[in-house]
């Protein structure tokens, strides 16, 4: 069985599996909460990552942890016990009590738990990257209008301090029309956490078979299971990991969408072990209509330790101190050609007022019925667009996007 269709026949039994009580699901379409009421939160998986989430939400009420290694589970527990514990989340979400889940697992199965916690009519945060495909991407976000539910994609910098200087500044023509942006991380991948030295290389409380979900069934893989990243059938690479975040940094900023098309190649230029993923990606966009490309690099063979972001424009370039969580300040250099005296020199976000974080964005858009900063739309968008440099670094061609079928061509 190929790939994607044993991810879409695991996609599809995930959301009918259950209790075999539940049928169609019910729609979060009950009245605004008071901010004062606490919302029943579930947790998949929560380690690394998703013990972060954990403690963005410890201010609502945690009612159920579920986790397929029992050791996290358990020390998850002490914090949270009166929280329901489960190693598999599909039998978590037939708790009946639960308002909202927040999907912190491995990228193979962010899909798959958050459709099925979407049909069952549970608000979700999924971290990113949302999805494996186009068609999971989609089939989120039409199940999230479905059922009217809260959905928020784990891209924090949605949140970092007050960007909308920067939007403001552009859309007003401050640099001109934008023709160009650039990106640079100066990292490889290896994956979300590296084995500790006092864990055993085994862990007896690792339930494999429900770790690997969807992906090929193979027999215990320690370094599968450390550094998935490093492999296709659990992760996208740099495409999922920093490509999203850097091009969600941009999208954010400038608002064009997705693509036309895009190129990539990529190379295993540092790290050769047994690792399927490259450690160099370089991915160009172009965006027709507008006269706009995008370029991204990922590598770690590039010893500048801190690479900008440019956004440039006809008049000016905007660039700023940092990438994607890393900005705080940005400057504006100005073309030789240019005769305006105008421009603004730069900007300082800390000088700027606070505003929610992610997690507080979604938890209030639960209890407003608002849309949160990064719902499926906008993760659709952004999910399409690194899934483009994969999809060309992988068949070895320029690829481009079909806005009626919403595919990659």
């Amino acid at each position: 069985m190929s790939q994607p269709i044993r991810r879409r026949a695991f996609l599809r039994n995930s959301v009918l599996v259950g209790a075999g009580c539940w049928v169609a699901g019910r729609s979060a379409t009950s009245p605004a909460r008071s901010p004062n009421e606490k919302l029943n939160i579930g947790i998949v998986g929560v380690h690394s990552r998703g013990a972060a989430n954990m403690a963005a939400v410890a201010g609502e009420n945690i009612a159920a942890l579920c986790d397929v290694d029992e050791t996290y589970l358990a020390e998850a527990a002490k914090n949270h016990p009166k929280a329901k514990t489960y190693i598999d989340w599909r039998k978590m979400l037939d708790q009946k009590d639960l308002d909202a889940v927040v999907v912190s697992t491995t990228e193979h199965t962010h899909a798959p738990a958050s459709i099925a916690a979407m049909k069952r009519g549970k608000h979700v945060y999924c971290e990113k990257p949302l999805a494996h495909s186009v068609y999971e991407a989609r089939l989120m976000r039409e199940t999230s209008k479905k059922m009217k539910v809260a959905t928020q994609m784990g891209t924090q910098i949605h949140a970092s301090e007050n960007y909308r200087r920067v939007v403001e500044l552009i859309q007003s023509g401050a640099i001109g029309p934008v023709r160009e942006a650039h990106v640079w991380v100066d990292q490889g991948i290896e994956g979300p956490r590296s084995r500790p030295q006092d864990t055993p290389p085994v862990s007896k409380n690792l339930h494999w078979d429900l770790w690997l979900g969807p992906a090929p069934k193979i027999p215990w893989n320690e370094r599968h299971f450390w550094h998935w990243r490093c492999y296709w059938a659990y992760g996208t690479g740099y495409a999922g990991d920093l490509l999203s975040h850097e091009l969600d940094f941009v999208q954010y900023l400038l608002g064009h969408g997705i693509p036309d098309n895009c190129s990539c190649l990529g190379l295993l230029a540092r790290l050769r072990d047994d690792r399927e993923v490259p450690d160099t990606w370089v991915a160009t966009y172009e965006f027709e209509k507008l006269g706009r490309t995008v370029t991204f690099t990922g590598s770690m063979n590039n010893s500048q330790a801190k690479q900008p972001v440019e956004i440039c424009g006809c008049d000016a370039t905007l660039r700023f101190d940092g990438i994607a969580h890393d900005v705080t300040r940005f400057e504006i250099l100005p073309e030789e050609h240019c005769p305006r005296t105008d421009l603004p020199k730069g900007y300082d976000y800390r000088k700027t007022p606070r505003q929610p974080d992610h997690m507080e964005d979604w938890v209030n858009c639960m209890q407003s019925r608002g849309t949160p900063k990064c719902s499926t739309d906008e993760a659709f968008i952004e999910t399409a667009t690194f899934l483009m440099s994969l999809a060309s670094y992988q068949q070895r061609r320029v690829v481009r996007w079909d806005p009626v079928r919403e595919e990659i061509i």
